[in-house]
């Protein structure tokens, strides 16, 4: 079972994703966001806390911008939270917030293609969370609107390969 899970900030979505997965014997739980944000953000670091006390004893975790590779070498279910986080850490390490599109976007694109490759031949259950950015206002900035084209890309490449896809609002779950 392939399922994707998107929402607003603050909506429910991760804990919802963990919900799908409580049942699983082993669970790598993929965290694509760079630590240094953690890091250097004392918010960001204790929302971090949160989710890392809900998750069971018996998950594993990897911090990982590498996707494809992550999945590929893990055994069972995973959890990927979350797709927005490692579009940012992909754009960081190509330089693309101050560069052409044209320049970097067909490496972000050809890393797309492989994380959805692999998350189509995992042989157990994945459930990626991402956000959900295109409800909104036109972001008033360069890099907004860059973040939330390509998160919408990502988003329905990612949608292709699920077997469902859940829009979490105000902690309830809508099948799409």
């Amino acid at each position: 079972m392939k399922v994707l899970v998107t929402g607003g900030v603050r909506s429910g979505k991760s804990f919802h994703a963990e919900s799908l997965l409580v049942a699983e014997p082993h669970v790598t739980y993929v965290a694509p966001g760079p630590q240094a944000d953690v890091d250097a953000d004392p918010e960001w670091a204790a929302r971090v806390a949160v989710h890392r006390a809900r998750r069971p004893d018996h998950w594993g975790t990897i911090e990982t911008h590498d996707l494809a590779g992550a999945l590929r070498a893990s055994d069972g279910a995973v959890l990927i939270d979350c797709l927005g986080t490692w579009l940012t850490s992909v754009i960081d390490e190509l330089d693309g917030w101050d560069q052409l599109r044209d320049d970097w976007e067909p490496v972000l694109l050809d890393r797309l293609a492989e994380t959805a490759a692999a998350i189509s031949e995992h042989r157990g259950t994945v459930v990626a969370v991402t956000n959900e950015v295109g409800m909104s206002v036109v972001p008033e900035h360069r890099s907004g609107r860059v973040f939330r084209d390509l998160l919408g890309v990502v988003n329905q490449r990612i949608a292709q390969e699920c077997d469902d896809v859940l829009l979490v609002v105000a902690g309830r779950a809508l099948r799409l």
